[in-house]
């Protein structure tokens, strides 16, 4: 049985190890540090929105967490104020190493001191947004669903409009897995294999659900 709950802040060490466990296509020991991806992607939302971030968990321990905020304008400048000067101090600036040289550490370092920000013709439309990862174990079992469920009948309460996300262009499981939950694309394609397809989702004041605007 999957129990799907708030985030508690014991949790938080669980919400590090999945996020590198889910990232770099599965390969956790890509990164040197196993820290830096959950810093960028995961323990902002539960420190500082832990109320927009739930868990799921069964017999094994926490195995999956939907995160994200519903006023990604607000979160971009609470991360400015309260999240990216602690992590600054601690990790340095990779700028002057060539792009190509990067290690995964060093493209997280730069998301630290460059982070980006949501292009406005999105967040006017759909001003939340939010990660999502499951193990293995838990994929395949309606697991994901719920959660999604969760946290848009959790962000529409809060007054939130819309949400949107992006997801690389190469991940058709993940795609798949949105479409199915309503989002929608944003635009035609992506440019390139390597750029986000950005997606988003409507959510009505009345209660109900609808997809954003179609490719």
């Amino acid at each position: 049985m999957v129990e799907i709950r708030a985030c508690q802040p014991n949790d938080l060490e669980d919400l590090y190890r999945i996020c590198l466990e889910t990232a770099a296509g599965g390969a956790p020991a890509a990164y040197s540090d196993p820290k830096l991806v959950g810093h960028v992607y995961v323990a902002p939302y539960a420190l500082l929105s832990p109320q927009t971030v739930f868990v799921a968990e069964d017999p094994e321990g926490v195995g999956g967490y939907i995160a994200g905020a519903p006023d990604t304008c607000y979160f971009e400048a609470l991360l400015e104020a309260e999240w990216w000067p602690g992590l600054r101090r601690v990790y340095s600036d990779p700028s002057d190493i060539p792009r190509p040289r990067r290690s995964l550490d060093h493209s997280m370092m730069h998301r630290i001191h460059h982070p980006g920000h949501t292009p406005n013709e999105i967040v006017k439309r759909y001003p939340a947004h939010l990660h999502i990862n499951l193990l293995a174990h838990l994929r395949g079992q309606g697991v994901g669903r719920r959660l999604m469920n969760q946290w848009l009948r959790t962000i529409r309460k809060a007054g939130s409009r819309g949400a949107h996300l992006a997801v690389g262009a190469a991940n058709s499981r993940a795609i798949r897995f949105y479409r199915a939950c309503g989002f929608r694309e944003l635009y035609p394609r992506a440019r390139a294999r390597s750029d986000p397809i950005w997606f988003g989702i409507t959510l009505l004041n009345g209660g109900g659900i609808t997809a954003g605007a179609e490719s």
